[in-house]
Formats: C-alpha cells, structure tokens, sequence
C-alpha cells in the first residue's frame, strides 16, 4: 500500500499487524473483528495482502459448534467475512513472543515466515483483539505484558522501524498497556477501546450460535469507517476518536501517545484510501442493549447453552462447569484477600488496595513477575477469563513503595495450594 506523505511528497509503504489473541468458541467475536478488518483494509481500502500481518488462532470456522461451517460473521444476518482471510500464524504460533517479533521485523519460526518489514518512512497500523487485564494483553498461551511491548517500541524507535505507529486495542483494560508508558515523543497514538480500569465489551448476541459477534468498540469504529468510505481522507484519527468516544457507551474509549501529529493524520494514512469511486458501505447493528463485560462472556454462554439444551447428559454437564467456575470466582476472590494481607499485614491496607482503581502501571516489571507468577501457580487467566475482574490488586501491590517484588511474589506462591487448571 503505498501512501504520499504530506511532508515530503515521497512514497511509503503502510504495513498492518492484525491479531485475534483467543481461542475456544465462546470468544467468537474477536476472530470475527479481524476477519472483518481484513476484508475492509484489502478489498475496500486497497492495501495488499504482502503488506499484511494476520495472526488468528484459527477454531472458530471450522469448529463442530458452528452451524455454518466455514463461516464467519461480524453482525447479524451478516455476510461471511471469513473467506479470503489470508492468515499467516495460527494455531500454537499465536504467541507474544512471536508477535513482538513480527511486529520488530523479525523472523520466527512456522507460519508464513511474514513479519512487518516497516522502514524510517512507513506508517503501521495495529489492531489487537482479546481479552486483557492491567497491563497485559492476552493470547492464546500466556499474555504480553506492558514492560515487554514498551522495550520492544523503544528499540523500533530508535532502529527507525517506522514514521508513524497507530495502534487500535480492543481489550479489558486497554488503556494501562499506553496510559503510563508511552512517551508522546515516540510518534506513537494508541486508540483503545477502555481505559485503564475497567471492561470492555462485547456486543450483537447471536441466539442460534449462542456467542457475541463483536466487540462494542470494534463495532463502533468499523461501523464509522465504513459510512464516510471511500473518503477516508475527510477524518482525521483524533476526529474518528471523538466520535467513536461517543458511540461507545459502556466503556470509556481512550487515546494516548503522539496527540499532535498523528491525531491530525487522515486515517487514510494507516487504513489505507480504497478506490475514488463509491460502493455501498456496509453497515453494521451497534447493539450496545445486549452488551456484557467481555470477562463475563464465557459464564454467560454456559449459561445460554443449559436454558436452551434439551439433552440431560449434556445439562448436567453444564450444571457442573457453571458452578466450577461460580465456585472458583469466589474463591479467587478470597485467595487475593489473602495474598494481599500476607503483603501488607493489615486488614485496613488490604480493604483499601481492593478498593483502589489502577490508573497506571508504575513498576511494569513487578507487575509482570507477579501476574505471571499467579497465572502459573493459581489460576491460567485463559481458562478462568473473569479472574481479571479481580487481579487489580496485584498491581496495585506494585505500584506501591513499600513492598518487594520478591515479596509479593512469595505471598502469591505460598497461597496457592494448588496449580491452575
């Protein structure tokens, strides 16, 4: 895709990273997100798929809950936007250390060996779709944490891996991977769907399939991208802020970064222009009446799936994953209480760190240590998903003075008598 920069009149190239960062069925909506980005950014807005990056773990297509094998879609009685998804890492290769890796240029090993191959005059465009927590983004396996992405674009700075980096984040705490982190001097914004304490959303229901079919944001800014197109010129990044701020109601849509120059750059610049000549846009139901905390989602298909099934054998076993995991809430719940009060020694510090919002991340490599600590030797967050809800307490140990990293981390194993399962 190539580009003509206002400044100099010269060609560049924009390069595009997109990752769905989940598997498993109930997580439908974000694989649906970037297969629909896909088909926008190839089919519409004319950037060639060599200059596009698409990381999806691949199961939802073909899975035996699907109805319509083969087939994805992004809104109701939507059009399949699976089809023609060119996807260069799947499966096992969809992991944070690859996508750092792909994302600096580097080759890794299995999928399509593509990586963003950006230079000193190119734009690069991010889009990641998942769950996340405070300061992490998840995957499949494991998650990226703020300390790591923050390393790895100080190095592509200062390398001149780019001219401009906008990255768009749909995930549960979007806003603590930037808000702290990234200097405005980088020629970096970041668009994310929540800020830096709270949920995002998922949205559209579909009954027969009994999952989300989007995320609110995700929704939201597509939606707004496919009304003014072809003319992706006319908005500006901080204009498709203000007004996909507004649209999204149930979380607070964040930016962060460069608020100057890449604020005032068409979206053209990273999205890419389409041809001059309009086709009709499609539109799709922002259904924010149906929305549910992306962390809730997975207990709210279990849910959906015992009210509708009439065979008992599989009731029951729905009976029993719905109470593992309401049991296992719970006790998440005290198991934290616990840790913390091991740290601080304190019932009036521990009530009042359990109350505290985070609003930033202050030491990123004790928040890594600890939260990898209690993935591993508590509770995997990919498998218990609304343990995030509740995990804010770790970093907020670490944003404090008083207490060691090693500390915390002790506390952690020592209260959790079992592994995760």
């Amino acid at each position: 895709a190539v580009v003509s920069t206002q400044s100099t009149g010269s060609e560049a190239n924009i390069w595009v990273l997109l990752v769905a960062g989940s598997n498993g069925w109930y997580n439908y909506r974000h694989q649906a997100d970037i297969c629909h980005l896909y088909h926008l950014l190839t089919k519409k807005h004319g950037i060639p798929p060599q200059y596009i990056v698409n990381m999806q773990y691949n199961d939802i297509a073909y899975s035996h809950h699907n109805p319509h094998p083969g087939q994805i879609i992004n809104a109701l009685h939507g059009k399949d936007v699976y089809q023609g998804n060119m996807i260069d890492y799947m499966g096992d290769t969809v992991t944070p250390q690859n996508f750092l890796k792909i994302l600096s240029g580097i080759q890794v090993h299995g999928g399509s060996g593509k990586v963003i191959e950006s230079g000193p005059n190119d734009y690069v465009f991010v889009n990641f779709v998942d769950h996340g927590g405070p300061g992490i983004l998840g995957f499949p396996e494991g998650e990226l944490h703020v300390a790591d992405l923050t390393r790895t674009l100080e190095q592509m700075y200062h390398n001149r891996r780019y001219k401009q980096m906008l990255w768009y984040v749909e995930a549960c705490y979007s806003g603590s991977m930037f808000a702290s982190s990234l200097s405005p001097d980088m020629n970096i914004t970041a668009h994310t769907a929540s800020n830096t304490e709270e949920s995002s959303y998922a949205c559209v229901l579909d009954e027969e399939m009994h999952v989300y079919l989007g995320d609110c944001w995700s929704l939201n800014w597509m939606n707004n991208t496919e009304a003014i197109f072809p003319e992706l010129e006319s908005e500006t990044v901080g204009q498709q802020y203000e007004i996909v701020k507004k649209m999204t109601t149930k979380s607070h849509a964040s930016i962060y970064g460069d608020l100057d120059i890449i604020y005032n750059e068409p979206i053209s610049m990273f999205m890419g222009h389409g041809p001059k000549a309009a086709t009709p846009a499609t539109t799709l139901t922002n259904m924010d009446k149906d929305s549910i905390p992306s962390p809730d989602v997975m207990l709210d298909y279990l849910r959906r799936k015992l009210a509708r099934t009439d065979n008992g054998e599989e009731a029951r076993s729905l009976e029993l994953q719905i109470l593992y995991h309401e049991t296992t809430e719970e006790k998440v719940q005290v198991l934290l209480n616990d840790i913390v009060f091991a740290v601080t020694g304190s019932v009036d510090k521990t009530q009042l760190i359990k109350q505290e919002s985070v609003t930033r991340i202050d030491d990123p490599e004790c928040n890594k240590a600890v939260l990898e600590t209690f993935f591993s030797a508590c509770y995997k967050r990919h498998t218990h998903p609304y343990i995030i809800k509740y995990i804010t307490s770790l970093t907020m140990l670490c944003n404090m003075d008083n207490y060691r990293t090693e500390q915390i981390v002790e506390a952690i194993v020592r209260n959790c008598h079992y592994n995760s399962s």
